[in-house]
């Protein structure tokens, strides 16, 4: 599913336009952005937890020149599955 196919379907569940849905996913991300630009964590109960996490810096092969090269700090998110979500994927269909 990309981001075209996710507004038909909350268009459709909502009985919105599709104009209304992307503006909604559009203020979704924004605001999950927003908060983990912060550093702060985003917890969607039975869904999920986004975070950011720290990486240090470190050192790396570069296996096109055979050189070590210095790879700096930086933070990336992480997603930590909810117990909901998680039971949804497992269940099995019949």
């Amino acid at each position: 599913m990309n981001q075209g196919d996710l507004i038909e379907k909350v268009a459709v569940a909502a009985s919105i336009t599709k104009a209304e849905a992307e503006r909604a996913i559009n203020a979704f991300k924004g605001a999950i952005t927003d908060s983990l630009r912060k550093g702060q964590r985003v917890t969607l109960v039975g869904f999920g937890t986004f975070g950011v996490s720290q990486r240090k810096a470190r050192k790396a092969h570069n296996p096109h020149t055979n050189s070590m090269i210095k790879v700096p700090a930086s933070k990336t998110v992480k997603f930590a599955v909810g117990k909901k979500l998680k039971e949804a994927v497992n269940k099995r269909r019949k």
